[in-house]
């Protein structure tokens, strides 16, 4: 989807900090059209820059976590670096950050300090443990917040030590409820109240939020354990390996979708069976259930079974690697995967935008800008600063 006004046109945002908890936040809004201006080391830069492989001197991974950001670099820990900050969040809507708690307020550079000069400043926080709490000295990374959230716990198999979730999921996770937080507060100040706020988002707390455990235990003491790939409230709802060795995942949890499977399989049997006749019955009574469709999907080639699902409409797939998404041509019409260009001239393939807007659109303009490439844009024609004054700040290793 092109064309049509950003729906963040006009929002300028300041990124501080690294990595993704809150460059995500950052990320997703530049794509919607903010102006979201990333504050690097002069040194050194995000340490995202150099995770994983490398293509046109950045990693592939920050190519398209800092894409359509312009990047300037700033010396924070130095007083000059400081001031130059505050007279750019004199004409910012947001400031993200993700230091370590206090960090802002070591350098003078807390809320109190930003909200005296632009008192519409929305301030976003993102950190381990959060702002406040026993804990919130605590140091934290994904694999951190994955385990104290108790994500970590529920994953695996029974007989196996517990299993950190596939791909960086509370980085992720925080970012877009990092991002839902921004855009309720400037809607609170445009709307209501005509000054800015400070947000706290906890590392731990997006994925946590999302595992609806609480209710359960504290009703009833339950602890959920490890149980592979089974749910506890639905089934079929499992991997099962076809005769050509291909994993496929079968969701039948509705009386109706699991009337239509039994159909597919020929066993209409099973329905008169008041083990498998409801769905809770089923659901408890999955161990039994789940061999008995296994021994049918093995019998049977991957694209054969999935064409006799479809036609019945039973919820199917084959379990996907990176290639076969790559090539899938629903996954290419929806735009999940486009292709850009990188500095070099070389084609780019990276994720595309979601969720997709009808009438502001958002989109992919640039990748990963080099360390400090619209120094000059900024420091210059935004805020002013002469030639003469940008070159002793270089010299001086603020910028």
């Amino acid at each position: 989807m092109t064309g049509g006004e950003k729906a963040l046109k006009g929002l300028r945002v300041i990124e501080l900090g690294s990595l993704i908890g809150g460059p995500f936040c950052a990320t997703l809004m530049a794509e919607f059209g903010a102006e979201v201006i990333k504050v690097e080391d002069p040194k050194v830069g995000d340490a995202a820059r150099y995770v994983g492989k490398v293509v046109d001197g950045t990693s592939s991974y920050f190519a398209y976590l800092a894409r359509n950001k312009k990047c300037i670099t700033l010396d924070l820990r130095a007083s000059a670096g400081q001031e130059l900050l505050k007279r750019l969040v004199l004409s910012a809507d947001v400031v993200i950050e993700n230091f370590r708690v206090d960090t802002l307020k070591t350098w003078n550079l807390d809320y109190a300090v930003l909200a005296a000069i632009n008192p519409r400043l929305v301030l976003a926080h993102v950190s381990g443990f959060g702002q406040y709490g026993p804990y919130r000295n605590r140091l934290a990374f994904d694999r951190i917040a994955t385990a104290f959230a108790g994500q970590d716990y529920i994953t695996g198999f029974p007989d196996r030590p517990p299993t950190r979730p596939g791909g960086a999921l509370a980085d992720y996770i925080t970012g877009l409820f990092c991002t839902v937080g921004v855009m309720f507060a400037i809607y609170y100040r445009d709307f209501n109240s005509g000054k800015g706020q400070e947000i706290d988002l906890a590392l731990y707390e997006g994925i946590f939020r999302l595992m609806n455990q609480v209710e359960e235990y504290g009703l009833w003491g339950i602890v959920p354990e490890r149980m592979g790939n089974a749910n506890p409230q639905i089934a079929p709802a499992e991997a099962f390996l076809t005769k050509d060795k291909q994993w496929i995942v079968i969701n039948a949890g509705t009386d109706n979708v699991w009337k239509r499977l039994i159909g597919v399989m020929g066993r209409e049997d099973l329905d008169r069976n008041p083990k498998f006749h409801t769905q809770r019955s089923r659901a408890e009574n999955q161990r039994e259930l789940h061999p008995l469709i296994a021994a049918w999907v093995g019998g049977i080639d991957l694209q054969d079974l999935l064409e006799r699902l479809e036609r019945r409409q039973v919820p199917a797939t084959k379990i996907n690697n990176i290639a076969d998404i790559f090539h899938d041509p629903h996954v290419r019409a929806r735009e999940n995967i486009i292709e850009t260009v990188l500095k070099s001239g070389r084609m780019f393939a990276t994720t595309g935008i979601v969720p997709k807007l009808s009438e502001s659109p958002g989109r992919v303009e640039f990748t990963a800008p080099s360390l400090g490439a619209h120094n000059d844009q900024i420091y210059k024609e935004l805020m002013g600063i002469s030639d003469d004054e940008c070159k002793r700040l270089k010299d001086a290793g603020i910028i």
